[in-house]
């Protein structure tokens, strides 16, 4: 199936939902907050004004001449509000500009009369002026434009930073408690796929499809640890008994066939159905690696020497003296024995009939990559991806090999045990490359 071109992890699917489903949440709360506050902040701050003139028309009406001055005083210093005669020759601007400020202004004359004046500037000074009589006397009321003010839009933007900061912390926090269960399930289903069925998920939990999924989970798990195990126990038995009748075979040809060469070619037999046996075993090997630091480079060379017949394999190290990674030392030797098999089987070159094996390293970072390449005819590049599934051979010719089609798939299942991996590649002119990544120690 085609891949789409773009995707999301389900963490950050959830966040983007959320997210937005918050941002529409605070959007539609500005909008709210700003229509329901319009009108009670045009009352309240027309009712403030009004209260102030009512205050200083009042002060002022019942004040001789000596204490009105002080009453002014105090009031342009304290409230900052002063009152100063009006002259016909004033000149005034309108406050009325928008419709806050023509809600405000009607509240203000509805309270002090319909021949009160309101204006945003007298004479070039801009402020709050609130034109009154007092005993036919004219006066102007200067105040701060401020108190009219509605809310800025520094005041909004900081307002809606807030929400929104608060929207992504929620939206992260959220997504994270609804992945968890899922992260929890995805990383014990990659255990499992690496064979390890030890992974348990919590039972206990709240949420009751988690908690059932978990709980069917934590079964299928056990179920699948006991066929494991039931299948090695098997194959032991196989091995056992089969062996017995192999070696009783064995004797039997040695005693009782008098041609050499049949002899030899019945015993060539028993020790290839030995070797499946020995396959299969290393296969169904369920215990864990025991790593630790162990030198590579010995362990190759030890394995390349069991390979002494130069007219079928011969293997060229490429090694350092000493090339420590983290291990199992038997585990590596079963690797590197299985790759020199499989080279010397299926890897000989055409003109010589001589499979040639290179053996080089390089380091990379706190990983070591050992390359291990034959010059054979190599494999198909679309069954690549398939040499290291179980009893799978590359082309049919070789299904005329003798093996159980389990060297590579031993190989890659040994290195995952021991935390390492393996790739496949074909050469450039021709052969195939296995490359084998393993920790430094």
């Amino acid at each position: 199936m085609k891949r789409p071109a773009f995707t999301l992890n389900l963490f950050w699917r959830t966040f983007f939902l959320l997210g937005v489903l918050l941002a529409g949440g605070v959007f539609a709360w500005v909008i709210t907050l700003r229509q329901l506050e319009f009108e009670p902040r045009a009352v309240q701050a027309a009712q403030q004004i009004a209260s102030l003139v009512n205050l200083s028309r009042a002060a002022l009406r019942y004040s001789d001449g000596i204490n009105r001055i002080a009453v002014v005083k105090t009031m342009s210093e304290q409230e900052a509000v002063r009152v100063l005669p009006r002259e016909p020759k004033d000149q005034w601007e309108p406050f009325e500009t928008d419709r806050f400020t023509r809600l405000v202004a009607a509240d203000l004359r509805a309270r002090l009369g319909e021949d009160t004046i309101i204006a945003r500037t007298v004479n070039n000074q801009t402020a709050l002026w609130v034109g009154f009589q007092i005993e036919h006397d004219p006066y102007w009321m200067q105040a701060e434009y401020a108190r009219l003010e509605p809310l800025t839009p520094s005041t909004w933007f900081l307002w809606v930073i807030t929400a929104v900061i608060a929207t992504v912390l929620g939206s992260v926090a959220v997504a994270r408690l609804i992945n968890r269960p899922l992260k929890d399930l995805s990383f014990a289903a990659s255990r499992i796929r690496e064979g390890e069925f030890d992974s348990r998920l919590d039972e206990t939990t709240m949420t009751s499809e988690i908690r059932a999924v978990n709980i069917g989970f934590n079964r299928m798990a056990r179920e699948l640890a006991k066929v494991e195990e039931e299948r090695a126990v098997m194959l032991a038995g196989i091995s056992h008994d089969l062996r017995t009748p192999l070696a009783r075979l064995r004797l039997e040809a040695e005693i009782s066939v008098s041609d050499e060469e049949a002899r030899r070619n019945m015993a060539m037999d028993i020790d290839q159905f030995d070797n499946i046996i020995d396959k299969f075993m290393d296969y169904a090997r369920p215990e864990d690696a025991k790593v630790r630091p162990v030198d590579l480079a010995q362990i190759i060379e030890r394995e390349a020497m069991a390979f002494r017949d130069t007219s079928q394999i011969r293997i060229l190290l490429k090694l350092p003296q000493s090339l420590v990674v983290q291990g199992d030392e038997v585990e590596l030797g079963r690797v590197f024995a299985n790759l020199f098999e499989n080279a010397r089987r299926y890897g000989r070159t055409l003109d010589t009939g001589v499979a040639k094996v290179i053996v080089s390293h390089v380091q990379t970072g706190v990983d070591v990559i050992v390359t291990v390449r034959d010059h054979g005819p190599g494999v198909p590049p679309e069954k690549l991806g398939h040499l290291t599934t179980p009893f799978f051979r590359g082309d049919a010719a070789r299904t005329a090999a003798s093996g159980a089609g389990l060297g590579l798939a031993i190989v890659k299942k040994t290195l995952q045990r021991m935390g390492g991996t393996l790739d496949l590649a074909n050469a450039r002119d021709s052969g195939l490359i296995a490359h084998i990544r393993l920790k430094k120690a």
